[in-house]
């Protein structure tokens, strides 16, 4: 039992070191950038009245979408890295940063972020996983899928 205890308080350290250094190094959008549009829940309350959050949008082949989600990796859980895409044809993932708190008080949430852009017209579907990762760790807590409409 100890050393499941010390595991999960080094996974914690762990997480916690990564989400600081990740913190100093990530940028907030260019919101005047023409040919982008966000999707943005930077808080919990979204998902504490809904576990499975659901969302659409329209954008432009060529354009790119920027998603960032809550997040607390202090607490073990995080998103996937990765998003669940029904069709790379449509819609790619250019890449996910985690974006720390703005503030320096221990334990703070953040968000993450995934940058994605419209390949071709169509419609597909983008899922999102908020779960502890490790072996025996809650999948998919929380979710959230986008429908992504491409014109």
């Amino acid at each position: 039992m100890k050393a499941k205890i010390l595991v999960a308080i080094a996974l914690l350290l762990a997480l916690v070191s990564a989400t600081a250094c990740t913190a100093a190094s990530a940028r907030t959008p260019d919101n005047t950038n023409q040919g982008m549009q966000e999707i943005v829940i930077t808080t919990s309350n979204e998902f504490d009245q809904n576990q499975h959050v659901q969302k659409e949008v329209e954008i432009a082949k060529g354009e790119t979408l920027v998603v960032t989600l809550f997040s607390n990796a202090t607490t073990g859980f995080s998103w996937d890295e990765q998003a669940q895409i029904a069709d790379t044809g449509i819609v790619q993932q250019l890449k996910h940063e985690v974006v720390g708190a703005e503030t320096n008080v221990l334990g703070a949430a953040g968000t993450e972020q995934w940058t994605f852009q419209a390949q071709n017209a169509g419609t597909t579907t983008v899922h999102f996983e908020y779960s502890r990762p490790w072996e025996g760790g809650e999948k998919g807590v929380w979710t959230f899928d986008l429908t992504v409409m491409a014109k």
